[in-house]
């Protein structure tokens, strides 16, 4: 097993590597830096412009495989990403940002696909119930819906809510605020502001994965070697918990790298809407400000994300396909 996820990591980092490297191709030759200087008023001296881009490694009168070489070996010798048009470390932004944007996409990740496969695999087991037709209902609904409305509607019900109750029970603008005296009081502001970003992320993740798990535990319900065991004598939880979801988890795994990509979009429109500085606000305030570095390191933030993401699926297929660990 350990050979498989080491060659299918290997993969990824080619492909992660190429992706980047034509992100940084694409943002060098269509971004203009030097657009933001002549913009100045009074005037700055072309020479003093000149200066100042190739001094960032943003001249566009340098070659553009030369400006490339330089940009790379900063970052693989130095962990450098670069500099903004106007001077400001890449790395300065990002060792800030990033972490506020990790923690939004890995828990929204986490809870939308524990919550969706236990809500699918429930939902299977009761099919055409009352119970599942609701939570069908509900999941295409989700599932048609864009992130930023699905934020936009929590955020009107948490208004609402604090309205009834009188006090601040949800907090949605910016990260923290106004803590209390007691003790923990930081903690539980934290987990305050998280909680409806998180929840907007999750959400579209829990009504797919339910839709997918669902369909997928359906077809291994009527399998012959759950029948078998059942037919053994084996009780009917352990059958569908032992031989139907663990069978089914199976193609489920393998959707999870895709929706970490969509998560990473998401939480775009999550930071916008919910006041947070993280790495989806920091990549649309890169292209605006022609900021070629900040852009590059944005788009590989997102690659890393599905890196990360496409290899806790092969971990997980892994683990549960015994052909995987065979092979």
């Amino acid at each position: 097993m350990l050979l498989f996820i080491s060659r299918r990591f290997l993969n990824y980092l080619i492909l992660l590597f190429i992706a980047v490297s034509l992100v940084y191709l694409l943002a060098a030759t269509t971004l203009d830096p030097r657009s933001l200087y002549l913009e100045r008023n009074p005037p700055i001296d072309p020479q003093t412009i000149e200066d100042s881009l190739q001094a960032y490694n943003l001249s566009n009168n340098i070659p553009l495989l030369e400006r490339y070489w330089t940009w790379l070996t900063g970052v693989v010798t130095q962990w450098d990403w670069g500099q903004a048009p106007f001077g400001e470390h890449v790395n300065d932004e990002i060792g800030v940002r990033i972490w506020v944007s990790l923690r939004l996409v890995t828990l929204g990740s986490l809870f939308g696909i524990v919550i969706g496969v236990a809500v699918g695999a429930w939902t299977a087991v009761r099919q055409y119930k009352t119970s599942d037709r609701v939570i069908t209902l509900f999941s295409l609904i989700l599932i048609s819906t864009p992130i930023l409305v699905i934020a936009v509607v929590l955020q009107l019900l948490a208004i609402q809510a604090n309205n009834a109750l009188g006090f601040q029970l949800f907090e949605f603008v910016g990260e923290t605020g106004q803590t209390g005296d007691y003790p923990g009081a930081e903690l539980v502001d934290r987990l305050q502001h998280l909680l409806l970003p998180t929840l907007s992320l999750a959400l579209n993740g829990i009504a797919f994965y339910s839709r997918i798990q669902r369909n997928l535990m359906l077809d291994t319900l009527g399998a012959d070697y759950v029948r078998t065991a059942r037919a053994k004598g084996l009780r009917r939880g352990t059958a569908l918990r032992k031989h139907a979801l663990r069978t089914s988890l199976i193609p489920t795994g393998t959707y999870f790298a895709f929706t970490v990509a969509q998560l990473v979009l998401g939480s775009l429109f999550v930071e916008l809407i919910f006041n947070w500085h993280g790495m989806g606000i920091y990549g649309v305030q890169a292209i605006q400000q022609m900021d070629v570095h900040g852009s590059v390191a944005f788009a590989a933030f997102a690659g890393v994300c599905v890196l990360i993401g496409a290899t806790l699926s092969d971990v997980l297929v892994a683990v549960l396909d015994p052909r995987v660990r065979v092979s």
